[in-house]
């Protein structure tokens, strides 16, 4: 299971368009390239250092195995420690909970 932040408002906007193509706040998939994921143990360090002034969040919950898109584990320059990477929109069914933080 991998995890991705968003807001219940671009979460909404995702189930219309049938696939979330954000990548991170106020980011899309088109300008990064991809969409920023965290595993479990990352999730609360993630929450707390990009999110904390945020509010209506919701953590989806991905079954990578249901993935459709490519999902590649990477250290970028400057990160702390590697982190999931999906290579292209996150399809619905891939998404198996949808829960606010805590």
């Amino acid at each position: 299971m991998i995890f991705h932040v968003t807001s219940t408002r671009r979460w909404q906007r995702s189930i219309a368009d049938g696939e979330h193509t954000e990548s991170t706040r106020g980011v899309e998939l088109a300008d990064e390239g991809f969409i920023h994921c965290s595993t479990a143990e990352q999730l609360a360090s993630v929450l707390q250092r990009f999110y904390a002034d945020a509010t209506d969040l919701q953590i989806l919950h991905i079954d990578e195995e249901r993935l459709t898109a490519p999902l590649i584990t990477e250290q970028l320059p400057g990160a702390p420690e590697a982190f999931p990477h999906v290579y292209g929109p996150i399809n619905l069914d891939a998404v198996v909970a949808v829960r606010p933080p805590g």
